[in-house]
């Protein structure tokens, strides 16, 4: 039951982070922005977890797992709330600002979520054990763009208010969330949780694996999040593969799905397969796609871009699980690190959309690509360099300390 609820809150946090790919095009119709203006959108949101890492952690280190988590989901209903009076002005100041609060709220949730998953279980196996919650991400980014583009994109003469409906409907369940949360007998985590500070960061950073993996996670995740923002534009504007934004939502969903198989699959295949391997296989695969595409055109640079979210699936769990593999009583510091370095989602996007508005989208897809190949890079390193992925957490040997309350 601990297990179910907690990827069912790794669900409704890929559910709300996908719905931005949707309010890009229709707040960019609303407000007439341009590429750049309208990537704020991403901007807005990801800055959050570059903010708020480190109040995250201190919030997880004094309150625990659990009350953290209960904290995030009520921030996460507050910034959902606020995109009513956005919407009632209308405007896009106030939707980033709405933005923000909501990726605060994430922000907690991924800095307490992700380590507690993995310790709960062997460290040999953290790296399935997470990326077996992020498929059920994945799952809520693949069923996003639908829902989104049928509430929001369908009936686009609405306007700014289109968006109300769907994201009261959200914070009322955040609500509900917080409160089963708030209720619920999770595991009780043993391990020390260090808080964060300017001489804990320091320490946890001399691990090689979490320097390079802070990297790692704002190339991957500034890669997916460009991509993702701009598929909409993409397949109507370029690959020509419809002429309706409404039907393109339903091909991001495509995108999105990929990595939802990805993670399912992964999460088998690497109780047998070494990470940083399979690793190394999908960063490459994904280079070659969105390079792929930026050299063909119609369908086969659409489908062969769309590709590239199978090969995201291992990618965020792999990452986050070798950065954070012998921090032992520092695992929270080097997950809020590595949660800053989420801010990759907040730059390139904006980078992509200054490309794509001088030189147009093709050539800003070079930028995703380059972000691809540092990740084969990284997970080469992890290949050659043994013992890079498997030292044990200090004091707990293959596992950490877990208890479940009676």
């Amino acid at each position: 039951m601990q297990f179910a609820l907690l990827t069912f809150l790794f669900f409704a946090w890929g559910f709300i982070t996908c719905l931005n790919d949707i309010l890009i095009p229709h707040l960019k119709s609303v407000f007439n922005l341009g590429y750049t203006e309208a990537a704020l959108i991403q901007f807005s949101f990801f800055i959050a977890y570059f903010v708020g890492a480190i109040p995250a952690a201190a919030i997880t280190a004094r309150l625990g797992y659990q009350r953290a988590l209960v904290a995030g989901l009520a921030t996460c209903a507050f910034g959902a709330a606020m995109f009513w009076p956005a919407a009632e002005v209308p405007s896009f100041p106030l939707f980033l600002a709405a933005l923000f609060v909501l990726a605060l709220g994430i922000t907690i949730l991924q800095v307490a979520a992700n380590p507690f998953v993995t310790l709960l279980g062997t460290t040999e196996t953290a790296s399935s054990r997470l990326t077996l919650t992020q498929a059920f991400n994945s799952l809520g980014t693949a069923i996003a763009p639908w829902v989104g583009g049928w509430l929001i994109l369908q009936q686009s003469g609405a306007g700014a208010r289109q968006v109300q409906g769907p994201y009261l409907a959200v914070s009322f369940i955040l609500i509900a969330m917080a409160i089963i949360f708030a209720k619920s007998r999770l595991p009780v985590v043993s391990e020390k949780i260090e808080p964060f500070s300017v001489a804990a960061a320091r320490q946890a950073l001399r691990s090689t694996p979490l320097r390079l993996a802070v990297i790692g996670i704002f190339a991957y995740v500034g890669a997916e999040v460009s991509i993702g923002s701009f598929l909409v534009n993409y397949l109507t504007n370029v690959a020509h593969m419809t002429t309706t934004e409404h039907e393109a939502a339903k091909y991001v969903s495509l995108y999105w799905t990929g990595a939802m198989i990805g993670r399912f699959a992964g999460s088998a295949a690497m109780q047998r397969i070494e990470g940083h391997r399979a690793l190394m296989f999908a960063a490459i695969a994904a280079a070659l796609l969105v390079g792929t595409s930026t050299v063909t055109s119609g369908q086969t640079a659409g489908y062969t871009l769309l590709a590239a979210g199978l090969c995201n699936s291992i990618m965020f769990p792999t990452i986050f699980a070798l950065g954070v593999s012998g921090l032992g009583a520092l695992t929270s510091v080097g997950s809020s690190l590595l949660v800053m370095a989420i801010v990759g989602g907040a730059i390139l996007p904006v980078i992509v959309g200054g490309i794509a508005d001088a030189s147009g989208l093709k050539a800003a897809l070079a930028l995703p690509a380059l972000c691809y190949g540092y990740i084969a890079w990284f997970a080469a390193k992890c290949d050659r360099d043994e013992g890079i992925s498997v030292a044990p957490r200090e004091g707990h040997g293959s596992r950490a300390g877990v208890s479940v309350p009676h």
